[in-house]
Order: C-alpha cells, then sequence, then structure tokens
C-alpha cells in the first residue's frame, strides 16, 4: 500500500508537469508577472548579496549575552515532564520547570540540525528547498476574520479558507501553500484542523504546514501526510513544516511542545519561532531582543534534536515594535528591520534555515499604509535572507485580518522580488553591447533587434498598477489598485481548477476525516 502511494506521488508530478508544457502562452505571461494564474515560478535562488547589519564583534557579543541568558536566567519548559527529564540527562540544570543550560550544550545538540533539507510537495515539481541561498514564499497564517471581496470585516468560514489555499496555489511566485490561512470558525474547534490539513491536500499540490494547536492534532496532520505521501515516505523524508512559537519571554508552554515532539518524531520540520512584541515580550532594544530570541531559539530548536537527531529545525523569529502609547503592535518600522537582520546573521552562524517576515502590516485596510509598511517588511525579509517566509501575502491589521484583495496586490510583489532576486544578467545577452553597436549615438533602442528580441520578459509587469494615460485612467473607471486586485482575485477564484489527486487517496483521507470526527463530540472551546 505504501508504496503505491509513493508510487502514485511520482505519478502525478509526471501528470502534472505535462499539462504544464503545454501552456506557452502562460508561462510567457509568468515570465514578465508574477500575479497570474498561470506556469508557477520555482521557489527563489537567491543571486544577490546578503544585508548584514552586525559585525563579528557585535556578534559575538550577543552570542556570549545569549549564553548567559541560557545559563542564569533559564528557559521555563511548562507542564512537560519529559522535557524536563530528557533535559536532565543531557547535563541541564533543571529547577522546577525551569531549565539551566551550560555553555555549549544547546550548540552542541545542533551539530546534528541540517544546515538544508527540501520539503517534498504531493507534486515533486513543487518541491522547495529550505535553506542556503534558497526563499520560499508562504501566504498569511493565523487569523480569525477576513476582509472579503464585498468589503466586509467578518470571521472566517472554511470556505474563505479554501478559497485562500486556492489563491496560494494559483499566485505564481507563492511557492508554498501555508498553515492556517485563516481561522475557519464555522467548524468546531477540536475538528477543524482535518478540514484544514485536507484543504491543503485536495486544493493544492504545493507544499503546506501542519496543525499545532494541540499533540494529537499534530499526530492527525503525520497521519494524513502518511495516507497522501506512504509511511515510509514520510518517515525518511521531510513533507510537513511547523510553526512552533515560544511564549516569550522565555517560556515554551505544553501546547507547543508537545507539537514539536510529534513533528520531530515523525522527521518532520519545525520552525522555532520566539513571537516577539518589543518592548512588551522582549526589551525595547534591538540587541536586548536579539539576545532573547537566540536563547530562547538555542533552546527550543536543541530540544528538537534531544527528541530525534537530525529532524529539520528552523531559527524563527517574528519580531515587531509596538506603540509605546497605545501597546498596540506597529509594523514596517525600522528596529523589526534590524532585528531580522541580526538574527538572519546569527542562523547562518548556527548553520540552521532562517524564518522571517513577510508582507506586515497594522492598517485595517488595503491602503497606502498597508503598501509602505508591507514594503518595508518584505525588502528587508529578502534582503536579510530570509529562507521561509510566513505572512508572505494577506496580512492585514496586525494578523488579526487575511484580505483577499491585500493577497492579490502582496502576490505581485512577490513577484518584483522573485525577480529583484535574479540579480544582474551578466551573459552576452544581458551585456546587450550588439544592442549599443547597433543604435549608435543619438538614436534610441526601441525598434533594435536586441529589444525586439527580449521586450515580452525584460521588464516585470505588474498586474496591478495602472501606467496607462490619466485619460485611459478616467475612461476606464478611475479605479484605484484596490478595486483591480479586487476585479483580478474573482477572476482567480472563477479559472481555478483542482490539481488532480488519486481518487483512492481521496477517499482514504475523507475516511479518516470522518472516522476521527465521529470518535469525539463537537467543541468550540
Amino acid at each position: 500500500m505504501d508504496e503505491n502511494l509513493a508510487s502514485e506521488h511520482e505519478a502525478a508530478g509526471g501528470r502534472r508537469a505535462r499539462a504544464d508544457r503545454g501552456g506557452g502562452a502562460a508561462a510567457r505571461r509568468a515570465a514578465r508577472s508574477g500575479g497570474g494564474p498561470g506556469v508557477q515560478q520555482p521557489y527563489i535562488n537567491r543571486k544577490i548579496k546578503v544585508y548584514e547589519v552586525l559585525d563579528e564583534e557585535g556578534l559575538a557579543l550577543i552570542e556570549k549575552n545569549a549564553d548567559t541568558v541560557l545559563e542564569e536566567v533559564g528557559i521555563i519548559f511548562r507542564d512537560d515532564e519529559e522535557a524536563l527529564k530528557l533535559w536532565k540527562d543531557a547535563g541541564a540544570d533543571v529547577r522546577g520547570e525551569r531549565v539551566h543550560f551550560p555553555k555549549g550544550l544547546c550548540r552542541s545538540l545542533l551539530t546534528t540540525a541540517p544546515e538544508t533539507f527540501t520539503q517534498h510537495a504531493r507534486n515533486p515539481e513543487r518541491s522547495v528547498q529550505i535553506g542556503g541561498k534558497a526563499t520560499v514564499f508562504a501566504p498569511v497564517y493565523g487569523p480569525p476574520f477576513v476582509r472579503d471581496l464585498d468589503g466586509n470585516r467578518r470571521y472566517a468560514t472554511i470556505e474563505d479558507f479554501r478559497n485562500f489555499v486556492k489563491l496560494s496555489y494559483l499566485a505564481p511566485s507563492m511557492h508554498h501553500s501555508g498553515g492556517t490561512v485563516c481561522e475557519p470558525v464555522d467548524i468546531p474547534v477540536n475538528k477543524r484542523h482535518l478540514d484544514m490539513v485536507f484543504a491543503h491536500m485536495r486544493y493544492s499540490d504545493k507544499p503546506f504546514m501542519g496543525s499545532v494547536t494541540a499533540p494529537e492534532r499534530a499526530e492527525d496532520t503525520v497521519a494524513m501526510a502518511k495516507i497522501l505521501f506512504g509511511e515510509k515516505f514520510v518517515d525518511e523524508n521531510t513533507v510537513i513544516i511547523n510553526l512552533i512559537n515560544a511564549n516569550s519571554p522565555m517560556v515554551f508552554d505544553e501546547t507547543m511542545l508537545g507539537a514539536a515532539k510529534v513533528y520531530a518524531r515523525n522527521n518532520q520540520a519545525t520552525i522555532i519561532t520566539p513571537f516577539i512584541l518589543a518592548g512588551a515580550m522582549s526589551p525595547v532594544t534591538v540587541a536586548g531582543t536579539l539576545t532573547q530570541i537566540l536563547a530562547e531559539v538555542l533552546a527550543g530548536a536543541s530540544f528538537t534534536q534531544l527528541i530525534r537527531p537530525g529532524a529539520p529545525v528552523l531559527f524563527g523569529t517574528f519580531a515587531s515594535s509596538i506603540s509605546m502609547q497605545s501597546g498596540a503592535p506597529t509594523f514596517g518600522t525600522p528596529e523589526p528591520s534590524l532585528v531580522s537582520y541580526g538574527a538572519a546573521q546569527l542562523a547562518r552562524r548556527l548553520k540552521l534555515p532562517f524564518r522571517t517576515g513577510g508582507s506586515l502590516c497594522g492598517s485595517k485596510i488595503a491602503d497606502a499604509q498597508a503598501a509602505y509598511e508591507s514594503a518595508n517588511t518584505l525588502n528587508s525579509t529578502l534582503l536579510c535572507g530570509a529562507n521561509f517566509v510566513l505572512h508572505a501575502a494577506g496580512w492585514l491589521e496586525g494578523g488579526l485580518v487575511s484580505g483577499y484583495e491585500k493577497f492579490i496586490m502582496d502576490a505581485d510583489q512577490l513577484g518584483m522580488q522573485q525577480r529583484f532576486a535574479e540579480g544582474v544578467d551578466l551573459s552576452e545577452n544581458g551585456q546587450a553591447m550588439d544592442a549599443i553597436r547597433e543604435v549608435g549615438p543619438g538614436s534610441h533602442y526601441l525598434g533594435c533587434a536586441h529589444t525586439q528580441a527580449n521586450f515580452q520578459t525584460a521588464f516585470y509587469r505588474s498586474t496591478i498598477a495602472d501606467n496607462n494615460s490619466y485619460e485611459q485612467w478616467l475612461a476606464e473607471g478611475e479605479k484605484r489598485a484596490d478595486q483591480r486586485a479586487n476585479e483580478l482575485c474573482r477572476r482567480w477564484l472563477d479559472s481555478y481548477e483542482a490539481p488532480f489527486l488519486d481518487p483512492g487517496i481521496e477517499e482514504g483521507l475523507k475516511d479518516f476525516i470522518a472516522e476521527k470526527k465521529g470518535s469525539m463530540p463537537d467543541a468550540f472551546t
């Protein structure tokens, strides 16, 4: 059975590849645009240098301070006797629930963690590298509300969830299906994870994230992955990546620890992410925040290696500043960008893949504030060298809202980032010496042979921006960017066609879900 499922995994990829090869026009559109439902762009292989803000002295200082925090202050592992025993057996000083780490213990454990790994998708052509020079964009994660295409802010439903999975599948520069793209509150809390994981498996063939809201829900995710990929394939390969948040400052709770143990034992990836609102959950300074982040990541990431040496783990961070007047989180400001740059350097020194950033904003709608704040966050995300980018599209209102229009606008920007990451073309064609010779002084390049040969793909073509004349813009209805995004989003959803999934596998997944749901009463808290 397992071997048959693994063979089907390969066969599905072949069918999809043959279908893709027929889309020449779509391929040309995708080559010059990051926003249309066409041939998918591969994950980014950055050809540009990373930007670094800390020198050797600064990095060494923060590492020294983090070691001091781990040894003197310690990290709480709450309500998890197994975790405390593992740390004690590993040589840590365990005092109640607080673990104090001898200098070098965490780093020595992390030597077994892979520097890069592949997250396999059910369509092998959609598999992604995590680490190295790779950057993978994944959509918004976690909001309980949506801002829909009729302008309403309301609680999210499973239909919204499926729509965002479909949009992520269609977006050429979105490399990943994500996880909790919104929280479908119309399904019981104890059962919705089944529908969410199934939606990623059925409505997309890109890699996806698992449930972490309870250890048993993580177990369900792994069980469903084994139905989809085959048990042996899952044990030997990474097919799920999962978000494990530290309860900052310096606490890992039983829920996150339980999920982390499930995924690490099954060789699935975890992103150990301190969730930081600086000034409330970390010091107000960049250096102080980096120190705490490093300490928390060292403790959490090394714990996964106690569970299963070699299990893939990422150095994650989510860092925001806050308004010192209201306490509300703020985005697109300089300090979180400096944290991202510094944390990326620290991750590279640990030889761990790095997660940060996205298209973050505090705005309630897809307006100028949303655009500026998202652009500021996204630019530093790419330039710091992030390997996995959660919240790359769709984030509004400080993470409370998944926005349809915002998703489309962000996806356009992701295409621009993808093109920017390609760097400067220094090939013979890129040098364009034949064009310079042909045109000579005083003429123009519009009609020369080099321009004619390259015009279709020479410049990124935005799906959202209006660069026509004022008169044409007026004649076409004076549409704002968010209105154009609204129309494009509707066209995308209307054009959606589900990728092939073997009927036997789909039936197996549905049977598993039905059995699990039938085994417990509904719970909405």
